[in-house]
């Protein structure tokens, strides 16, 4: 998921991480991301539970400014992970929003979308 900053906070931004009062958004969306991936099948109805092997979220800035938020997710199953990369990339994003709206609530968050999928019923992958 992509999240677009106002410069307000942008300007908070050093050594590719923003804090605040509330602590480090980045290292705390990180987590946010991580721990919501896990709870998927609680969140979503008919999202049945799994065992991740792996999540992990890398957070980045590119060139525009704009922060990018990328989920992966593994796991050893005859199901895809899909739906947990998504839901760890969202929250990731919400908690960026709930971490800077003290500064502005001039956030937005979007383009979440599924990259790529092997696994479960087909693989899939995002013609860019």
């Amino acid at each position: 998921s992509m999240v677009i900053l106002p410069d307000v906070v942008l300007d908070l931004l050093e050594k590719e991480e923003i804090h605040t009062k509330k602590g480090p958004v980045f290292q705390t969306a990180i987590l946010a991301g991580i721990m919501a991936a896990k709870r998927t099948g609680e969140l979503i109805p008919l999202c049945h539970p799994i065992g991740m092997d792996n999540c992990q979220i890398s957070i980045q800035m590119n060139a525009q400014r704009e922060v990018m938020i990328d989920c992966t997710a593994t796991v050893t199953a005859k199901t895809g992970v899909e739906m947990e990369a998504m839901v760890g990339a969202s929250i990731a994003a919400l908690t960026i929003y709930d971490m800077c709206k003290a500064f502005s609530h001039d956030i937005i968050i979007k383009d979440v979308m599924l990259m790529e999928k092997t696994g479960g019923k087909r693989d899939f992958i995002r013609n860019a």
